[in-house]
């Protein structure tokens, strides 16, 4: 039996679709019963009766950071795709970062270790890679530099020291560092928001740009590479390295609206993320734009996939037609 940790979130959801319409034994964890009804609706967007796939799955209700409620996951287990993890890149919380991203890696390894899991592929960020020198791709050989980098990269970085750390005790791994993922049924966070920006008619973008990647392309290298002999390595999953302004423009006329074309000055990015440390400090806000986020969009981050490539002769999709996926379920 597999397991899948963080099922109900944007990769484990997909995950568990892949893995039950393979007629794989599943099982997964969720933290509020309710957050089921998201996976529902994923499960939606392939199937005309999603809950016949739903009921499939064993669903354990556990928290991560506790290591005694996850012990009930791990009865029968052979296989583990550890997906849970909090994103947040506001400073003020670290704190809960540090409990749930790196100590409850810590407690999934340990497990694994204690269970004899036969793999165990945790699925990182390209954030916990680092800030890349400018105008060269990162590899998954380039040392760690964590200037610039948000408290969720630093997190994630971390976590994966966890996981190498169980490679070291004996358990083979394999970690992916996808990059922005693109896919459909969760518009208010991560690469959702994209879409709902977009929709709006919105006439700047941002400067800068990163790596960017379908949600199949994520979910099909990492059950090729665990059902492959590869262990103990990392792999970079980009499809495409686009500006801000790329990315916004393929999503906007994919929508049918007109796309930004004014990028937002520096010296404003600066001002705002200023202004938006004295909304937090006085109101108590949630951060929404900090100052690691800002240094980042000062150049675009390349990334280099050659090694997944390689390894296991994988083929990326096509970016543009996951975002007209996309688009069409977002305006439906």
């Amino acid at each position: 039996m597999i397991l899948v940790t963080g099922g109900t979130g944007l990769i484990g959801s997909h995950l568990l679709f892949h893995l039950v319409k393979s007629g794989k034994s599943v099982k997964a964890s969720y933290r509020n019963k309710d957050t089921i009804h998201k996976v529902s609706k994923v499960f939606g967007y392939y199937s005309d009766t999603p809950s016949d796939f739903i009921d499939k799955i064993t669903w354990i209700q556990a928290d991560i950071s506790d290591i005694e409620a996850l012990r009930g996951l791990f009865t029968d287990i052979e296989y583990v795709y550890h997906c849970a993890a909090l994103i947040s890149f506001d400073p003020k919380d670290y704190a809960r970062l540090v409990k749930i991203n790196i100590e409850g890696t810590a407690n999934v390894v340990n497990l694994c270790l204690e269970h004899h899991i036969k793999k165990l592929c945790y699925i990182s960020s390209i954030a916990a890679i680092g800030s890349s020198l400018k105008d060269k791709e990162t590899t998954e050989e380039n040392e760690w530099n964590d200037s610039n980098v948000s408290v969720y990269g630093l997190t994630k970085h971390d976590a994966e020291l966890e996981v190498w750390r169980g490679s070291q005790e004996g358990l083979s791994v394999v970690v992916v560092n996808p990059g922005v993922v693109l896919g459909p049924g969760f518009w208010n966070s991560g690469s959702g928001t994209f879409f709902r920006h977009a929709s709006k008619g919105k006439k700047s973008f941002i400067p800068g740009g990163t790596g960017f990647v379908t949600i199949h392309d994520v979910i099909n290298a990492m059950t090729l590479l665990m059902e492959s002999q590869i262990v103990r390595e990392r792999f970079i999953l980009v499809n495409e390295n686009l500006t801000y302004q790329q990315i916004f423009q393929k999503i906007a006329i994919s929508l049918g609206v007109e796309p930004p074309r004014k990028k937002i000055p520096f010296w404003m990015l600066e001002c705002l993320w200023r202004t938006d440390w004295l909304r937090s400090k006085l109101r108590g806000k949630r951060r929404r734009l900090t100052k690691s986020m800002v240094k980042g969009l000062y150049h675009q981050e390349m990334y280099n996939t050659d090694k997944i490539k390689k390894a296991i002769s994988f083929e990326f999709g096509d970016l543009n037609a996951m975002i007209d996926f996309c688009s069409e379920k977002f305006r439906n």
